[in-house]
């Protein structure tokens, strides 16, 4: 009895693990510049609405790409999101940056260049 106790504990516990999802939806943005070029040290912000983002107001997102041009962004909706890049005298401005809608539990990829 004991035995088939621990079996059928076991079972739903791996059960359990398996339904669990390990990887939150995220989003690794790569800033280049018109060269083609990382670019390293730029200020990136994500916002929900078109609004928000016209407005440059409660951005749900913000951080600076390290060394290699990339910056990532952790549990996120899996929504579009708008996108406004900037480094010194460059940035993504009249390009309309927006994200395609973000795959859930999955680690979504964008390229933008600032110029």
């Amino acid at each position: 009895m004991k035995t088939t106790l621990r079996s059928l504990t076991a079972v739903l516990l791996l059960l359990a693990m398996m339904s669990f999802q390990l990887i939150k939806t995220q989003l690794t943005i790569t800033i280049r510049n018109e060269l083609g070029n990382t670019e390293a040290g730029t200020t990136v912000r994500l916002f929900e609405t078109e609004d928000d983002y016209k407005a440059e107001t409660n951005p749900v997102a913000e951080g600076k790409t390290d060394a290699k041009g990339v910056v990532k962004f952790k549990e996120l909706k899996a929504i579009s999101y708008y996108v406004i890049a900037s480094k010194d005298d460059k940035d993504n401005t009249g390009g309309g940056e927006q994200t395609g809608k973000l795959e859930a539990n999955r680690i979504n990829k964008v390229t933008i260049v600032i110029q």
